[in-house]
């Protein structure tokens, strides 16, 4: 898996074709923080004329699954990951250019030394937040991400 925002992009292209269409697009990562933008139009629309809540899931869910993503490929370790539990507020109608963060990625470093270490799954929980272009929240994801080490 790729480690930087334009292949991580392309893999969505082939991989996560809904994300792609829909204008979901990483803008940054790093290993402790990651950017994902989407802008609503009318294909990732609701009836309400505002960002589909599912749009908004994908777009907070690629902030953190890009770093889990990344952290497993520079582990070297045949890991799984599967989100097993998520959770959402969605405080304002969600228009124009909405932008995801997640600065949790400190979290992933830890459960996969674990999980390697142990052998047994690890669960991190991440937060994602998505602002529109004033800078007022729109919707606030959690997601609990399992971990562990594939038997070879």
């Amino acid at each position: 898996m790729a480690s930087d925002a334009s292949k991580i992009n392309m893999f969505s292209f082939f991989k996560l074709p809904a994300v792609w269409w829909t204008g979901v697009r990483l803008r940054y990562i790093d290993d402790n923080k990651a950017i994902v933008t989407v802008r609503h139009r009318w294909i990732n629309q609701n009836p309400f004329k505002s960002l589909f809540w599912a749009v908004q899931g994908m777009a907070a869910e690629l902030t953190t699954g890009a770093m889990v993503m990344n952290q497993i490929r520079k582990s070297g370790k045949n890991i799984s990951m599967l989100v097993a539990n998520n959770n959402a507020n969605f405080s304002k109608k969600a228009t124009g250019k909405i932008t995801f963060t997640c600065e949790e990625g400190h979290l992933i470093a830890d459960a996969i030394k674990k999980t390697i270490e142990t052998g047994e799954g690890q669960t991190i929980w991440m937060k994602s937040v998505g602002v529109n272009e004033e800078g007022i929240v729109v919707s606030t994801f959690n997601f609990e991400w399992t971990l562990k080490v594939k038997a070879s």
